[in-house]
């Protein structure tokens, strides 16, 4: 496993593939062996995505926890020999996903795709508030935000077209603060 420490490409996720079941054994002792041997510098987050699901028990209705990869533990982690045998020697892990034995990082699409991490976008105009757009079809025209969706990555604009306001939905990045 030399070649471990020359993958270190810094925090990266990585997946580890353990027994079925063992997904919630495997987090809790990793997060102990991290506390333990002080290893926050390495291992920075472990996720066991879950789903909750409404089940019908008769006319009672009850919230189910759902994994979402059975079997599967997600590990924010810099790759090294260190943090590699960390994972690798926990009871329960079989293995760590990628060709042979070489880890493979998530690629920043899948991460966003399964949603482990919460990008938190700050935008510099909110509803009601006059902006120019400045990429796309309607480059150049200026309207008024009417909403922003929930991850702040959509915002709907009322632009002038003749004479009637028409809404147009654009990314959050096509547009600015009229100055």
């Amino acid at each position: 496993m030399s070649d471990i420490n020359e993958m270190n490409v810094g925090p990266r996720w990585y997946v580890a593939h353990t027994y079925s079941g063992y997904e919630n054994k495997v987090k809790a002792s990793l997060e102990k062996i991290v506390e333990n041997r002080g290893l926050q510098h390495l291992i920075y987050d472990i996720r066991v995505p879950v789903e909750i699901v409404i089940e019908k028990k008769g006319d009672k209705e009850i919230e189910v926890e759902n994994k979402i990869f059975p079997g599967y533990v997600l590990v924010k982690m810099s790759m090294n020999e260190e943090s590699w045998h960390a994972v690798r020697n926990i009871t329960g892990v079989t293995g760590f996903v990628g060709p042979g034995s070489r880890p493979t990082p998530l690629t920043e699409e899948e991460v966003e795709a399964l949603n482990i991490e919460e990008k938190r976008v700050k935008l510099s105009f909110s509803v009601g508030d006059s902006v120019v757009i400045y990429s796309g079809l309607f480059e150049g025209y200026t309207g008024v935000v009417q909403s922003i969706s929930e991850d702040s990555k959509k915002v709907t604009v009322l632009v002038k077209k003749g004479r009637r306001d028409m809404p147009v939905e654009l990314d959050a990045g096509a547009i600015k603060p009229e100055q």
